[in-house]
Order: structure tokens, then C-alpha cells, then sequence
């Protein structure tokens, strides 16, 4: 039976939607009215989430106060316009005990880099089961060298350069936004779509890639699935799932 493992640090995505009806009187600021509030699982949790729609066997290894962790978001109900964010101070704990299922087919780390995860503890990961797909928002180094595959945005690829590696970089899967992604020098393209959310989008990517990679254990139809799931993801409000 196929089976997932996902590690990395999860919080909770919080979505107010506003209408903004006047401009303070006393500041060049808009007035916000509250209309409703969206709540999800995020970060590693919102790649588990999507998994769970396709595959029954997915556990999920996170932070134990991931829903103190909270991503809050106050957005214009009519036009989707962020007016800003607002994240909790909660501090993540690193994992002290790791328990690594090595009967899964996949392991997927979804490092965020908020401290879950050090350098060390995902380098032993990827000595011990020969199929991770790493997605980190750390600066690349030799510690990420043993996974299977790394995907990485073009702003975490812009300060990782240095440390790339030739066979690093034979496992690099450069997402580009709206410029599709890159993969062995072969660029993989995207329709282009109207965006009316990003948030969430590099997760269903990555639910998606290892999906497909586990049905047809090859890694090109895989980006092109995760492509397709990214662009139908970033079509919708909020936090999207494929």
C-alpha cells in the first residue's frame, strides 16, 4: 500500500475578509469592517491536507502548537486585495525525537525554515531513505545534497546559487510563478491565468509532484501535474486544495 510521510513545521492559515467603507478620520487609512473569517491548516500541514485528498496513508510530523501559529490575513471582500498580514510570536520548537517512517514510499519535508528543522536533522533524513523531495526556505548547502529531489522558488534559488552544487542542481525543480518552472535546463511552462491568490500555491506544487511521481514513478509528468494543480490552486481565494 502506498504511504507518505510529511515533516516540517505546520501553522494556521487565518483569512478575514473586510469591506473597507470609509478612510479614518484621523488617519490616510482605510476603516476595516469584518465580514467573515476562513481558517486552514498551513504550511507542512497544508501539503498533508492535499495529499489526503488523493491517498488515505499520509502521516504528518509537525510542531505540537501548530495552531497557536498563525498566518492572519485581512483582505478586501470584493477585490481579494491584501491590506496586510499579521503573524503570531510563538516561538517553534526544534524536533527533539524523530520518528521516520522508512516503509514510506516518499518523505516529503516542507522546511520553512521558522526552526522545526535544523540543517543536521534533514541531512540524516535524506541518508536514511533514498526518496525525499526537500522543499526548504533555507540557503541550499552540502546538507541538502542526499534528497532525491529539491524544489525551490526563484527567490530562495537567487541566494542559494553560491552553494549549488552540479549534482545539486541536477535535482532542482525551480518554480518560476506565471514563468512555469525549470528543471535540467528545460523550462516547463504554465497556462497563463488570472492570479487571484498565491497563498498556498508552492504546497498543492508539491502535493501534486509526489503524487503523480508515485503513480508514474517518473519525475517530468510529475512537474507538469504540479504545474497544472499550482495554476487551478492559485485561481481561487485563499488557500487552495487540489
Amino acid at each position: 500500500m502506498t504511504k507518505i510521510q510529511v515533516i516540517g513545521e505546520s501553522c494556521q492559515d487565518i483569512f478575514v475578509y473586510c469591506d473597507a467603507l470609509r478612510l479614518a478620520p484621523d488617519l490616510p487609512v482605510p476603516v476595516l469592517q469584518e465580514n467573515r473569517i476562513e481558517t486552514n491548516p498551513g504550511m507542512a500541514a497544508n501539503v498533508h491536507r492535499n495529499i489526503l485528498g488523493h491517498l488515505s496513508d499520509c502521516s504528518l510530523t509537525t510542531n505540537k502548537n501548530w495552531k497557536q501559529i498563525t498566518k492572519t490575513r485581512y483582505i478586501h471582500e470584493q477585490s481579494n486585495h491584501l491590506f496586510f498580514r499579521v503573524d503570531t510570536p510563538h516561538v517553534i520548537e526544534p524536533i527533539s525525537e524523530l520518528e521516520l517512517d522508512l516503509s514510506a514510499d516518499v518523505i516529503v519535508i516542507s522546511d520553512y525554515n521558522k526552526g522545526f528543522l535544523t540543517e543536521s536533522i534533514i541531512e540524516h533524513i535524506c541518508s536514511l531513505h533514498s526518496k525525499v523531495f526537500l522543499d526548504t526556505k533555507k540557503i541550499l548547502g552540502a546538507w541538502a545534497a542526499g534528497a532525491a529531489y529539491i524544489k525551490i522558488n526563484d527567490y530562495e534559488h537567487a541566494k542559494s546559487i553560491p552553494f549549488i552544487t552540479e549534482d545539486m542542481n541536477n535535482k532542482l525543480i525551480h518554480t518560476r510563478g506565471s514563468k512555469g518552472c525549470n528543471f535540467r535546463g528545460v523550462n516547463y511552462p504554465v497556462e497563463n491565468i488570472p492570479v487571484r491568490d498565491t497563498s498556498g500555491a508552492g504546497d498543492s506544487f508539491m502535493a501534486a509532484l509526489v503524487l503523480e511521481y508515485i503513480e508514474n514513478p517518473e519525475i517530468i509528468p510529475a512537474i507538469k501535474a504540479a504545474n497544472l494543480a499550482a495554476t487551478k490552486v492559485v485561481k481561487t481565494r485563499g488557500v487552495g486544495v487540489i
